[in-house]
């Protein structure tokens, strides 16, 4: 069943709980060094102030215990500055005067009602009814009129905040939401041949992304980089030394190996594999081929090398769609970045129909300001759960 959206929306003068995802990064006092996910919800905000909303808005930032568990008062300063609507914070979120502070809201106006997460339910999972229940629901929806999620980034999640309010509101998709599941939802409807890359560090993840697309025919080919890429290799036979082996063995993943094995056994033509490396020699970037591995004791394979960027290039020119997800690379380090930044640039530039799949693959692209994708995703694990073939709870609440 699809989604209401705000195209079915009665805006104007209408109470609005927007429930948005603009966790970001923070220092130590709480203000704000990369706005990224605040500027892609501006389209949502923006549209519903102009249509006359009163629009409080609901988000969580960090975890309790974390560094980056704070306030939401540099969020609204920020969208203040970057919306032409007003703005304002208001530091509690179910509260008296979280709801008054609703209930004085004029058309166009906009409050950001305080970090969710400072409420222990909200940081707890429940079924929709029960999410209901909770006080953050209970206590708000009366103030509210209509409900809209826009938080993709934290939609594989059933916390109160995102299925709760469905269950006592009309409830509605933003239009970043709308868009992920429109492009997510549709890869099968993409041009083809499709082409996967799967990477990054997170092995079991991308090797669900890598099984899911072949056994539903979505990938003619899978590319492998990063960490899973040296899991593959290992599958594979390749020795790639035993620094890269620890490491696989030290992050849990060493059973990863076999079911790689099992794809690569599955689909021997449709599974490609790095054929050089960079690891850090005296400090340096050092590049060896496969003729030339194992490594020397103590370096681990970090990133891969330009002959595997420009193997990888020519799949790239053939496809008619490119899905990104996972780095090349430990993209962190200055000397292994090189992997990730050529390799998505090499993306960008193909004729493909280009899908990123958030997380840390958005990050290397803002990093190395990369541009030029069609889509780049706003989450990683809710981009990760459609990209294997899951449901996302917060949709299912929309549903309901």
């Amino acid at each position: 069943m699809p989604v209401r959206t705000l195209d079915d929306l009665d805006v104007d003068g209408a109470a609005l709980g927007v429930r948005v995802d603009i966790n970001s990064p923070v220092d130590a006092d709480g203000g704000l060094t990369d706005d990224a996910r605040i500027r892609a919800h501006r389209e949502t905000i923006a549209e519903l102030a102009e249509r006359g909303g009163r629009v409080a808005l609901l988000a969580h930032q960090g975890r309790p215990g974390g560094d980056d568990f704070a306030r939401l008062e540099a969020h609204a300063e920020r969208l203040d500055e970057l919306l032409d609507a007003p703005v304002s914070y208001c530091d509690g979120t179910f509260s008296a005067d979280a709801r008054d502070a609703v209930g004085a809201l004029d058309p166009g106006e906009i409050v950001v009602l305080e970090n969710t997460r400072f409420y222990s339910e909200e940081y707890m999972e429940f079924e929709p009814a029960r999410a209901a229940e909770t006080f953050l629901v209970s206590r708000l929806a009366p103030a509210l009129d209509a409900y809209v999620s826009d938080a993709f980034a934290a939609a594989h999640r059933s916390q109160p905040s995102l299925v709760g309010f469905p269950e006592r509101l009309p409830a509605y998709a933003g239009r970043i939401l709308e868009r992920e599941l429109d492009v997510l939802g549709s890869v099968e409807d993409t041009p083809e041949p499709r082409v996967y890359v799967v990477g990054g560090a997170k092995v079991p993840d991308s090797i669900d992304v890598a099984e899911h697309a072949l056994e539903n025919g979505l990938a003619d080919t899978v590319l492998t980089t990063g960490v899973v890429g040296n899991v593959f290799l290992l599958a594979a036979g390749v020795d790639i030394g035993t620094a890269s082996e620890e490491f696989v063995r030290d992050r849990g993943y060493w059973d990863e190996i076999g079911r790689a094995a099992d794809l690569l056994g599955r689909y021997p033509d449709r599974i490609d594999l790095p054929v050089d490396v960079a690891v850090e020699r005296d400090g340096e970037r050092v590049v060896l081929s496969k003729t030339d591995l194992p490594p020397r004791d103590g370096e681990s394979a970090m990133d891969i090398g330009p002959a595997t960027v420009a193997a990888y290039t020519d799949y790239f020119d053939a496809a008619g769609t490119v899905v990104l997800n996972g780095p090349a690379g430990v993209f962190e380090h200055d000397l292994f970045g090189d992997g990730s930044r050529d390799l998505f640039t090499a993306v960008a530039d193909s004729d493909a129909y280009s899908i990123v799949g958030g997380g840390d693959t958005a990050a290397a692209i803002r990093k190395f300001d990369v541009e030029g994708f069609d889509h780049v995703s706003t989450g990683g694990g809710a981009a990760l759960t459609i990209l294997t073939g899951g449901t996302l709870p917060a949709v299912d609440a929309l549903r309901r």
